[in-house]
């Protein structure tokens, strides 16, 4: 299976929630042929999941007091 096709089987709430490494990994290369370095992507995947975990579990809670 190539990369893209991993990326369209599962639904956007799926990958939000679970990504795989593979899709862990094709964003990093996607993001080292921008022209960022190794490190500033990886920097980068790292920050966008801790912030998607953090804001997961505050959207969560809010339609859990609602």
């Amino acid at each position: 299976m190539r990369h893209n096709e991993v990326l369209t089987v599962r639904s956007e709430d799926e990958l939000l929630e679970c990504p795989t490494e593979e899709e862990i990994l094709y964003v990093w290369r996607s993001l080292k042929s921008s022209g960022i370095s190794e490190d500033e992507a990886w920097h980068a995947i790292v920050t966008g999941l801790a912030l998607d975990r953090a804001f997961a579990r505050s959207k969560n809670l809010n339609s859990v007091v609602q």
